[in-house]
């Protein structure tokens, strides 16, 4: 049983609908503390992740927690997809990625729905791939998101998913403690209208159930050969699975 971290305390709305209400007050400036926070290796990160689908070479992916749409536009350049959707429950962070699909002149590729992570609007086995970066640790039931993600994939589709986890070798695990809990919330204070939700970064990496727990649950949720693949010491951790 994993512990619940939530962006706000004094609330009785659930955990979904507070991470809507986060994303949607920080997605002016997510794009830009993203990048300035992890000082542009998020970028890398996304596309080390995104290789992991090279050899399957899926046509048709669902980029579930898409926000602004980087992970789904970086997979496009990749994989060249016939079509991506992305699904994500902030409006405010789809705005984001709308008014980048037109910029980018990609609305024949790609697409975005409002939608719940954990009640997906599709029907059974219509996926060949299915992404998530950055997005699990906000799942309200993270077994009932990974086993409907296990629903819309057709059997034998792939399941990539891209985390913050929890460095284990000295000093590199004192440094992200320290930077994350006292940088990260100090520089989101400074750029952000919502003072809880950089809060709330180092809080749910901390509580998510990374590596082989994690691992555990994707098998628990109908997922076979289920690998992870730590990045830089331990920071980020890339999960695959298969139906």
């Amino acid at each position: 049983m994993t512990t619940k971290v939530t962006p706000y305390k004094n609330t009785t709305a659930t955990k979904t609908q507070q991470v809507a209400t986060m994303f949607n007050n920080i997605s002016k400036t997510y794009d830009f503390l993203n990048h300035f926070l992890s000082l542009g290796i998020d970028i890398i990160w996304r596309k080390i992740a995104i290789k992991q689908l090279l050899k399957d070479n899926p046509k048709f992916i669902l980029d579930v927690a898409t926000g602004t749409g980087d992970f789904a536009f970086e997979a496009i350049k990749i994989l060249k997809p016939e079509k991506i959707i992305g699904v994500d429950i902030s409006e405010g962070m789809l705005a984001v990625a709308d008014k980048k699909i037109i910029e980018r002149q990609k609305s024949d590729v790609f697409e975005v729905r409002l939608g719940d992570s954990e009640q997906l609007l599709f029907p059974a086995n219509t996926f060949d791939a299915v992404t998530v970066a950055y997005g699990v640790r906000n799942f309200d039931d993270l077994l009932k998101g990974l086993t409907d993600i296990n629903r819309v994939l057709k059997t034998g589709g792939k399941l990539v998913v891209l985390e913050f986890s929890k460095p284990k070798v000295f000093p590199v695990k004192q440094l992200y403690n320290f930077y994350f809990k006292y940088i990260t919330p100090a520089i989101g204070k400074l750029f952000s209208n919502d003072n809880g939700a950089y809060k709330y970064l180092p809080e749910s990496v901390a509580a998510f159930p990374d590596g082989e727990k994690f691992n555990i649950i994707m098998k628990n949720a109908g997922f076979n050969n289920t690998k992870c693949k730590p990045l830089a010491f331990g920071i980020c951790s890339i999960y695959t699975g298969i139906k």
